[in-house]
């Protein structure tokens, strides 16, 4: 397996980028950069590219809603370019209360316009000029003075395409288009049906296979000690696993609580959404268990994050975006580099 992590530069700057540095020197292969609702990837992206030599670096992801195809591409072989060929573009629905609450755009029909999206960015990849007619996307604009153009820039690197996807429609169409998978939420055990089978069918469809699509999937890894230690870093994160299922999205949409639900948590993932919406923050993460956080997690003594790490591999995960647990800097390069170590074994 391949080991990645994902920063975000909206506080901190210097001190995330002097992690990628050093996480590059660990031998790290893959640094995503986030968007969410604070810094935007591409600036940080850049001035990673400048301060790195080796590692891989994505976007993870680009806020599909609120750029046009185009802007995507051109984004995408710039940064491809600078940094030689090392960028990875990963892209992504995001969800209503970013879209439309933050950046007052319409978050209807999110499928059809990462397809449509990843259509169009292919097209400017090849380096033509663009003319695409969909439903959501019609270039150039019917009815105006423009004429099909194409981009002065090349891409001097192939650009690999990721996808961010929990839905079963959104990972049937990674299957069918995208060259990795970016999920999150990641039971082994239960993914076969929650996400796999999704997968296996856009593939299908496409006359392709699982060789053909980089499954990349994320967890925080700390190490504990003791089962003591164990205990309270797992009673540490059941907030934060209560917020996904309750906190993540809007009123109406939460694929984290749906990708729960599917593996086997519908009641509770719905009662913590429930209590979570209604403001009793602290109910909710106490209906959170045990099981919950570890599943989905890789929390535990090095014996069982090792093992942990096996069953990822076998599962049929390629990459491991790794969460490193840590106050400072050092603690997390130190969790980190000994995660690395044990990816490294595990093969």
């Amino acid at each position: 397996m391949r080991t990645a992590t994902t920063v975000e530069l909206s506080s901190g700057a210097g001190e995330t980028a002097s992690f990628v540095v050093e996480a590059e020197k660990l031998g790290l292969d893959v640094c995503w950069v986030a968007e969410a609702w604070g810094s935007d990837a591409p600036s940080a992206l850049g001035y990673l590219a400048a301060r790195t030599e080796r590692v891989l670096l994505g976007s993870g992801v680009l806020q599909v809603g609120v750029r046009s195809p185009v802007m995507v591409a051109q984004t995408a072989i710039t940064l491809s370019n600078l940094s030689g060929g090392r960028f990875l573009l990963g892209l992504g629905a995001s969800g209503p209360q970013v879209i439309e609450g933050l950046h007052g755009v319409s978050f209807r029909r999110p499928l059809a316009r990462i397809s449509e999206t990843v259509d169009i960015v292919r097209q400017v990849f090849a380096g033509g000029k663009v003319s695409y007619s969909g439903n959501q996307f019609h270039i150039p604009l019917p009815g105006g003075e423009g004429v099909p153009m194409r981009l002065s820039a090349r891409a001097e690197h192939p650009i690999p395409i990721y996808l961010a996807a929990l839905s079963p429609a959104m990972l049937r169409l990674t299957g069918r288009t995208a060259d990795g998978w970016l999920g999150t939420s990641f039971v082994p055990e239960g993914a076969g049906e929650a996400y796999f089978s999704h997968l296996d069918e856009g593939l299908a469809a496409a006359g392709r296979t699982r060789a053909d699509l980089d499954i990349c999937q994320g967890a925080e890894v700390a190490f504990a000690g003791d089962e003591e230690e164990l205990l309270g870093m797992v009673a540490g994160r059941k907030k934060e696993l209560a917020f996904s299922l309750g906190g993540m999205g809007s009123s109406g949409t939460n694929y984290y609580n749906q990708a729960y639900s599917r593996q086997g948590w519908g009641d509770i993932a719905a009662e913590v959404r429930e209590r979570w919406q209604r403001g009793d923050r602290d109910a909710a993460a106490a209906l959170v268990t045990d099981e919950m956080v570890l599943a989905t997690t890789l929390i535990g003594t090095e014996e069982m994050v090792r093992a942990r790490l096996t069953v990822w591999r076998d599962a049929g995960v390629n990459t491991v975006r790794l969460y490193p647990a840590g106050d400072t800097v050092e603690a997390k390069l130190r969790t980190l580099g000994r995660a690395i170590e044990l990816v490294g074994e595990v093969g």
